[in-house]
């Protein structure tokens, strides 16, 4: 039967396509790559980033002796507070944004009035380091503080003294959290692997759950409902079912170093304004920063940062992320304003000009010549009806020649444009058609030097091999007789043979590898 001959208009392309950076971005990968990111240098080690949760949204730094405050419109620094007498490690707003408070490694916190910066009360408990300082969300009266000496404290600010002691850690408290929706309930996160609930109605040692992370706990947060809790500890982030007595929901392992910082909120849409789906973002000494979906269980967003990453903060107007590193530079980011949003912001800020009045635009009628000589920079009326002409698609000579149905001379073309893409989509055609076989048999012996000299470049790369590893084999059994009588094909067949071998070694030691790895994963997730 006579092949059907049907004209293509498009050029081919090839259906093996890696997984790299060639993909698609996703739509939360667009919005999240949308942020244009800044760097605000010459501080030193940034452990501690947090947001004022009342507008306009300025951030605090901690940074050496020194709590710095930024704008987050400008991602200038607005105040500095340098009444330390040691390293700033942790800070906290009130839930009014009118006070601050800040520990240090002298084991002292203090409490400031953000607007005029001086220190209201000096709450001195802790005999060790202080690393964590929290105001509760629904409380403005109390303090939470926990450090070195393992002990978790809870201050009547008013009053500048310690209501309540909470012991039952074995180690280093380094983090915690207050719950999002009951007061009286928090969470603090040890070095001894523990993260403990905890209920100020409840004093003493005795804490309602806890759980085993399974290594040191560098932060614990709540998640908005309040009953699920992600903690972070070596290269894993957990989350925790509170209400279920602790149970464990999911390990989200995509780190290669310790994770240093958790934050969550929510994703904002396309004009800013924040949504109902929240993430947590989690920061690590690999230098990456992950943003992950509980909902869904997946890593939606990920960005590698020149530096290891100790802090992380994100504004609850979903338009400003910032991450501290362990060289002493914020990357601050900010999300794009589209140019309808910056109209409608400039309006707000300087005085309101009347519009001028548009004139009548003259229709133009048959009577006229211009009417004539209207060209395709003519914009069509409301009730126009379109006929778009199609865009002509410029082929490839290979294209002009499989739509000819000269198939060999399509292989042979695309071969000397050394495209590797463009050749396994002709390769692919031609299988497709039930042709390549019969042109492989009718290349000359230049042209299957061409051929041969192809496969030993790519015929071991992942992303070609399931069609190459094939044709290879294909080609060596139908040409024997023509590859024996060339020198010239006879090197390139020695050389094809040492790649096969090669990534045979490279697969076998992988599977060694992997047999050892394989018995060490699963004692570890015992």
């Amino acid at each position: 039967m006579e092949e059907e001959k049907v004209e293509r208009r498009f050029p081919v392309k090839a259906k093996l396509k890696s997984k790299g950076r060639g993909s698609k971005q996703t739509p939360e990968s667009k919005y999240w790559s949308s942020f244009k990111t800044r760097q605000i240098p010459n501080l030193i080690s940034v452990p501690s980033l947090t947001f004022s949760p009342t507008p306009p949204h300025s951030f605090a730094a901690a940074h050496s002796a020194t709590l710095t405050l930024f704008s987050s419109k400008t991602l200038s620094p607005t105040a500095t507070i340098s009444s330390f007498s040691d390293a700033v490690s942790c800070a906290s707003f009130r839930s009014d944004a009118l006070l601050l408070a800040a520990s240090d490694l002298s084991g002292l916190v203090q409490v400031f009035d953000v607007k005029s910066r001086t220190p209201l009360r000096r709450l001195r408990s802790h005999t060790r380091p202080v690393r964590f300082v929290h105001f509760p969300l629904l409380d403005k009266l109390h303090l939470i503080s926990a450090g070195d000496d393992a002990l978790v404290k809870f201050w009547d600010v008013a009053e500048e003294a310690s209501v309540a002691e909470f012991i039952g850690h074995k180690d280093y408290v380094r983090c915690g959290d207050s719950s999002p929706v009951n007061s009286d309930v928090f969470i603090t996160g040890s070095y001894d692997h523990i993260v403990k609930l905890w209920d100020v109605r409840v004093r003493g040692s005795k804490s309602s759950v806890q759980v085993n992370h399974g290594a040191p706990v560098e932060d614990a947060v709540f998640l908005p409902s309040g009953g699920i809790v992600a903690t972070a500890g070596g290269n894993s982030v957990k989350l925790w079912d509170l209400i279920g007595g602790g149970r464990l929901l999911f390990s989200m392992e995509s780190h290669n170093k310790t994770v240093t910082s958790l934050c969550v909120g929510k994703i904002g849409n396309d004009f800013g304004e924040e949504s109902n789906q929240s993430r947590i973002m989690s920061v690590g000494l690999d230098g990456y920063l992950k943003v992950f979906d509980y909902g869904s269980f997946k890593v939606t967003h990920s960005m590698r940062f020149p530096a290891p990453l100790l802090s992380v903060g994100y504004s609850p107007d979903c338009s400003t992320r910032v991450i501290g590193t362990s060289n002493g530079v914020i990357y601050a980011s900010k999300k794009k304003v589209k140019e309808s949003e910056k109209v409608e912001i400039e309006s707000s800020s300087f005085w309101r000009v009347a519009p001028v009045e548009l004139t009548e635009k003259k229709v133009l009628r048959p009577s006229h010549f211009r009417y004539f000589h209207r060209g395709q920079g003519e914009k069509p009326s409301a009730g126009d009806y379109l006929v778009m002409k199609p865009k002509k698609v410029k082929l490839a000579e290979h294209d002009r020649l499989l739509n000819k149905f000269e198939h060999a001379e399509a292989l042979v073309s695309v071969l000397e444009s050394k495209n590797p893409e463009n050749v396994l989509a002709v390769m692919e055609e031609l299988v497709a058609r039930k042709t390549l076989i019969k042109c492989v048999s009718n290349l000359g012996v230049e042209k299957l030097e061409l051929l041969l000299v192809f496969l030993h470049k790519y015929s071991t790369m992942p992303r070609y091999s399931s069609l190459l590893m094939g044709l290879t084999k294909k080609v060596l059994e139908m040409r024997a007789d023509d590859i024996r009588a060339s020198q010239a094909l006879k090197s390139h067949v020695r050389n094809l043979k040492r790649s096969v071998e090669e990534e045979i070694r490279v697969q076998q030691s992988l599977q060694e590898i992997q047999g050892i790895i394989s018995p060490l994963l699963k004692i570890a997730g015992r």
